[in-house]
């Protein structure tokens, strides 16, 4: 009888367990920019499209086909990962928060969604505190989601590859990571 009890209670506890790192990983994209999204919602198709009218980088830093090493937690096994630089492009990259099209909890302060993956911009970027909806398709729920810029950076933002630290299968064509978040391989 003592057998039985402790293999259900051992059945419960597993049982349990799993449930709370389901919720985890569920909040821990929304909290803040502090810590690293869940990568089950990021949108890791291999397509390089961009958005209409983002323009290459005339002098990028860190040019098409060279290395680098990211220095960015947008996602867990992203820092210290070796990149291998796909695109290079000017525009201004902006941190945002929004409530995702899914239903799911408000994301805050996400890291990057460029100028030109918002909804009917114009020319000139945003100010924080300006209200928009996004285009990008980043993470499930992003796309027609409304949103609130957090902050404004005119960069250059490039898509990479990389394999992340943690193990697991490379991400290929990454939107995105500035300047600022890349250093010499």
């Amino acid at each position: 009888m003592r057998m039985q009890w402790a293999l259900l209670a051992g059945a419960v506890m597993i049982i349990l367990s799993g449930c709370g790192n389901s919720n985890m990983s569920n909040q821990e994209h929304t909290t803040n920019s502090s810590q690293q999204h869940d990568t089950s919602d990021m949108n890791h198709s291999t397509s390089s499209e961009l958005p209409a009218g983002l323009k290459e980088a005339e002098n990028p830093a860190f040019k098409v086909g060279s290395q680098a090493t990211i220095q960015a937690d947008h996602m867990a096994g992203m820092n210290g990962a070796t990149a291998t630089i796909v695109g290079a492009y000017t525009t201004t990259a902006y941190t945002v928060s929004y409530t995702p099209t899914t239903g799911e909890e408000k994301v805050n302060n996400h890291k990057w969604v460029i100028h030109e993956e918002i909804k009917d911009a114009g020319s000139e970027p945003y100010a924080p505190g300006t209200e928009i909806i996004l285009g990008a398709d980043h993470m499930k729920g992003m796309d027609g989601a409304k949103a609130t810029i957090d902050s404004a950076e005119p960069t250059t933002v490039y898509m990479v590859d990389y394999t992340p630290t943690t193990g697991g299968e490379p991400v290929k064509n990454h939107k995105w990571v500035t300047e600022s978040e890349l250093s010499a391989h």
